[in-house]
């Protein structure tokens, strides 16, 4: 089972991030810094990319009522304004403790900017009586 979801990167949503996480870096938010750097530009902070991560997680595959025990990410490329951040999950195994193991992702036109495995306890069903 896989799931995605397509997320664009626009300034708003950076300036937003970097509200909601107090990260102002200004590799981030000043695009005068930003340029002078060997980045050559503003980049999305990792952790908003991996956010979708948990977008996904918690909102489609396993979906509402899923928990986080667990992420590691590596980070492979950067995520610019205007990029399309695909964030994908896809299950790698089932455990009967209602742990589930998921391969992680984002891309960019194709090309992973992130990596990584989530654990995940997901809600039990409740039997019918």
């Amino acid at each position: 089972m896989t799931a995605e979801l397509c997320v664009p990167i626009t300034h708003e949503r950076i300036m937003a991030f970097a509200e909601a996480s107090g990260d102002f870096n200004p590799l981030h938010v000043d695009e005068a810094f930003a340029n002078a750097s060997a980045y050559r530009g503003r980049v999305a902070h990792g952790l908003l990319s991996a956010s979708f991560v948990s977008a996904v997680v918690g909102t489609i595959l396993p979906g509402p009522g899923a928990i986080y025990l667990g992420q590691t990410l590596n980070f492979h490329r950067p995520v610019r304004i205007g990029d399309v951040v695909v964030a994908r999950v896809t299950v790698q195994s089932i455990d009967p403790s209602a742990r589930v193991i998921l391969r992680t992702e984002c891309l960019v036109d194709g090309d992973a900017v992130l990596e990584g495995e989530a654990t995940i306890r997901v809600p039990r069903r409740r039997r019918r009586t």
